[in-house]
């Protein structure tokens, strides 16, 4: 009889010994104790807390004042665009051997998000600056196009990323502009649409197909001063963003030395689909910084305005929906640094970027909407900041990817994963 019981009790015994084994490797104080030293999505570095403190200053101070005027005249303040320059803004992770501030990936997120906070047309032309133009000269330009053209993108001039076409938008390796290889030089002929920063921009970043007979494998990433012949044609009078310059380029046989171009030959579509990922963490940055602007911009008001004797932020049932927008900003907010932190450990960050872009910019058109809707007949005015921040957000579903894209590669990441 105890002989049948023995081995149960044993076995009882062996899997308290075993329990009590692991416990103190998984609970002990030392394990909780370094587990209070891991950083949050919140923590930043010393560099990086003082270049946002710095950032929130300019743009109270320098933009904040201009943000109506430069909206209706659709035109940025030659001041302003100095102070980005003044402020090292524009080069933030541009080597110092460039005049660029040597800062990190993370500090230019920042930046953004802080910019667009008080104006996100002035976030876009930083984050294209930095995410795009600097980025493709950093990681691919041979030292003769570093020394010529990285000093001058960090120090006082503007740089712009020529992809998209009338015909190529989301399908973005249809385009049509053409470089045939003409002695020690290429003549560039087509036209480009949808530029930001082109109207101000001395430095264009223009994808050309060398080979239309290899498809997307012929096109070429060249680097064209304005003063080779660039034609800015029409600028577009948007929605939103209206003090970003948007507008059509034409190349009319713009003559390009070989040297200017940027990387290898029939390249050029690999470096564009590597960093457009990495853009969308700032274009996330930008969407995040415009629903926490519009939020602040907001919330205010509603512990001013009083109906029927009580704050109107006061009532139940608005008190839900601004603790349900503080959610998804937040929410919002974790997905974008998440996906910077990635980028800048090396590791796989392309579905995370794509999740950051598509819900930030969802996020920043639910905020705003809201922010309108909670101040009432004012929030429908131009006096009241939500107003802009409505109209600027819709780009963010749209540009640099758009939100079916955005879907689209997360779809095909999750299929991969889960299909092998």
């Amino acid at each position: 009889m105890f002989s049948a019981v023995r081995p149960r009790l044993t076995a009882v015994a062996a899997k308290s010994a075993l329990v009590n084994a692991v416990r103190p490797r998984f609970f002990s104080q030392a394990v909780v104790a370094r587990s209070a030293h891991i950083a949050s999505l919140h923590t930043l570095t010393e560099d990086e807390q003082l270049l946002r403190d710095s950032v929130a200053r300019f743009a109270q101070d320098v933009i904040l004042p201009k943000v109506k005027e430069m909206d209706e005249t659709e035109t940025i303040d030659k001041t302003v665009l100095k102070g980005l320059f003044e402020q090292g803004l524009m080069g933030i992770e541009t080597s110092s051997k460039y005049n660029g501030s040597e800062s990190s990936f993370m500090s230019a997120i920042l930046t953004i998000e802080e910019l667009a906070k008080v104006d996100p047309s002035i976030s876009v032309v930083c984050d294209v600056q930095n995410t795009l133009v600097n980025t493709l000269f950093n990681k691919y330009a041979t030292e003769d196009i570093k020394d010529r053209f990285l000093p001058r993108l960090a120090t006082d001039t503007v740089g712009c990323f020529c992809l998209s076409e009338a015909g190529s938008g989301s399908d973005a390796f249809a385009l049509q502009t053409r470089a045939v290889k003409d002695g020690d030089d290429y003549i560039l002929n087509g036209s480009k649409m949808w530029i930001t920063n082109s109207g101000e921009a001395e430095i264009f970043l223009v994808f050309a197909n060398v080979a239309p007979e290899k498809g997307y494998k012929g096109i070429t990433c060249f680097v064209v001063d304005k003063s080779m012949g660039v034609k800015v044609m029409k600028k577009e009078s948007k929605l939103g963003i209206r003090a970003s310059s948007t507008c059509t380029l034409n190349f009319d046989d713009v003559r390009v030395p070989a040297a200017n171009i940027l990387g290898e030959v029939g390249k050029g579509y690999k470096y564009a689909i590597e960093i457009l990922n990495e853009g969308r963490i700032g274009i996330a940055a930008q969407m995040l910084g415009l629903a926490q602007g519009a939020f602040d911009a907001t919330l205010p008001y509603l512990f001013q305005r009083k109906q029927f004797g009580t704050a109107i932020g006061s009532f139940q049932g608005m008190q839900h929906q601004y603790a349900q927008i503080a959610v998804d900003i937040e929410a919002a907010r974790l997905l974008t640094y998440n996906a910077a932190r990635l980028k800048e450990q090396g590791k796989p960050f392309i579905k995370e970027a794509a999740m950051a872009k598509l819900y930030a910019s969802q996020v920043a058109e639910r905020s705003a909407s809201r922010c309108v809707e909670w101040a009432g007949g004012i929030g429908f005015t131009r006096d009241f900041p939500a107003e802009k921040f409505y109209r600027d957000c819709k780009i963010g579903a749209i540009y640099e990817g758009t939100s079916n894209i955005q879907l689209q590669t997360i779809a095909k990441i999750l299929e991969k994963q889960y299909s092998s």
